[in-house]
């Protein structure tokens, strides 16, 4: 790639010398990537690697404290990094867009999707645009993400995981930028859901003749939706490539390390799983209902839980499964139907419900950690409604490989999975008999998701545990589950042992399902 490139306007983007310093000294070393009109970049690594940061400084947007250094090369014109605000203004969501991992992150929740498409459309044009015209824009917009028209009038709240991040899309695009910045942007979506966003982007980035550079832990889905990748590990990159070589036969132990890691793309399995009678069952939801307002949320769902056995139960954004579970754990009050546990019934409610019985850890450790306590005092709390000494904190954290020091830490001084541990820790301070695991491992990254998994399955046999683990992850319930319940619109579409189910599945609503699981390749023309 040349310079006369990008004075014909075909290059896309060329970046030089790109580094990040912070107050603790460099935290991403100066390294170099070009991306062509219309193709796209990965950029791979775990939490901490830097990936998220080289995106921020492409954007304009690293925290205060932090800088960059380098050069970035539009077909429109080149940036000398660290940048005046001046320039940034001219540039950020007009020549580079940034597309984040949670759409509520960048979507106002007090404003109407068709209004903040629209600030978007007149902030590009200086003002200078009619209202008509906006209107109309917007329409045409939507109407490119795959929405209909009358999403304009809706609040974020009011659509769906996948629908949001369209609606993102529309407005990251709206400017017609030359390089779309995505950054881990389907993370927090269902695997069905992950894999339609980013066929659109795709699709519309090749439209487009648009440069991409798409920010992941997940390997899975940079396979067939990029051309080319860079792997970084600790600031540094260790690894670059055409995408299928380095995902086929990668050279670096670290690029080794994480596609080992990835259950997408080594499809490790379960066992298939022993018959359980039902005199074995420890907990049992029969025909659970569940509306808010005039939404029915569950439709009748049947689900049940053998004592040291691990279900999965599985579905898209909206399925039901979470409401389920928090049925389970008392968190909701069932409409109708009945829970049993160790054969007893169980009133709707907490109240009914023992902490011994039952214990639940969330997707997001850091939401229910309290930011104000140190691992310790939250760990003794928990361990003090179980009338156990404060002194078997160093047990609980060695229980989830944590070592005791870790008791003065507070969650803000720990990884994603070190507060995930905490989580767990926690949790089982109670000694519960079943513990139920809501999208435990979503947030995390592929190695790190791969230990609490193994973390899970061991703690599983050393305590006797049973265990509902609650995900959209199809991969991840394949390596931990005995059996599996699918879940689709409030009911169970399909279940069995886990093996059989997700191999050979016979609803069409699994077989979708499965198929988006792997992961296959976009689609390459448009």
């Amino acid at each position: 790639m040349n310079t006369e490139d990008f004075v014909s306007g075909t290059a896309g983007v060329r970046v030089t010398g790109l580094g990040v310093s912070g107050p603790s000294g460099q935290f991403v070393a100066p390294f170099d990537f070009s991306i062509a009109g219309g193709e796209t970049l990965a950029l791979i690594g775990e939490s901490g690697s830097g990936k998220t940061l080289s995106a921020k400084a492409i954007a304009g947007l690293l925290p205060i404290g932090f800088s960059a250094e380098g050069r970035i090369q539009l077909t429109s014109g080149a940036i000398t990094l660290p940048a005046s605000d001046a320039i940034w203004r001219a540039t950020r969501g007009k020549r580079i867009s940034l597309l984040l991992q949670d759409p509520f992150t960048s979507l106002s929740p007090v404003h109407r999707c068709g209004m903040q498409i629209g600030i978007t459309i007149a902030a590009s044009r200086d003002g200078k645009i009619s209202r008509q015209d906006i209107q109309t824009q917007v329409v045409e917009r939507l109407t490119e993400v795959n929405l209909p028209a009358d999403v304009a009038r809706a609040y974020p709240h009011e659509l769906s995981g996948g629908m949001r991040q369209r609606v993102a899309i529309a407005a990251a695009l709206a400017t017609d930028p030359e390089l779309l910045i995505a950054d881990e942007p389907t993370t927090a979506l269902d695997a069905s859901n992950q894999g339609e966003i980013l066929d659109l982007l795709r699709r519309l980035q090749v439209s487009r003749g648009m440069a991409a550079l798409l920010i992941s832990h997940d390997l899975g889905m940079v396979r067939g939706r990029a051309e080319n990748v860079l792997v970084m590990r600790h600031g540094e990159i260790v690894e670059r490539g055409a995408t299928s070589r380095v995902l086929r036969a990668p050279d670096h132990p670290y690029t080794r390390s994480l596609i080992e890691a990835d259950p997408s793309l080594t499809g490790r399995a379960a066992p298939d799983a022993l018959p359980i009678s039902p005199a074995d069952f420890l907990v049992t939801a029969t025909e659970v209902s569940k509306a808010f307002g005039d939404k029915v949320v569950l439709a009748g769902v049947s689900v049940a839980v053998g004592r040291g056995e691990t279900v999965g139960i599985v579905g898209e954004s909206g399925s039901g499964k979470t409401t389920l579970a928090r049925c389970i754990a008392g968190l909701e009050h069932e409409s109708g139907g009945l829970i049993e546990f160790d054969g007893v019934a169980l009133a709707p409610g907490r109240a009914s419900r023992t902490p011994a019985q039952m214990q639940i850890v969330f997707q997001d450790p850091y939401s229910s950690l309290n930011p104000m306590m140190n691992v310790g005092k939250s760990l003794r709390l928990a361990l003090s409604v179980a009338r156990r000494p404060a002194s078997d904190v160093p047990g609980l954290l060695d229980l989830v490989d944590l070592p005791a020091e870790f008791a003065r830490k507070r969650p803000a001084e720990l990884s994603g999975g070190q507060r995930q541990r905490v989580a767990i820790a926690r949790a089982l301070a109670v000694r519960p008999e079943l513990l139920i695991c809501d999208e435990s491992v979503s947030a995390l990254d592929v190695s790190v998701q791969k230990q609490i998994l193994d973390l899970l399955v061991a703690l599983r046999t050393e305590l006797g545990l049973s265990m509902m683990f609650i995900s959209h992850d199809l991969a991840v319930v394949r390596q931990l589950a005995d059996r599996v319940y699918v879940m689709r619109d409030g009911k169970v579409v399909e279940s069995g042992s886990c093996q059989q189910v997700l191999t050979n599945p016979s609803h069409p609503y699994t077989q979708a399902l499965v198929e988006a699981s792997l992961h296959p390749p976009a689609t390459q023309t448009v």
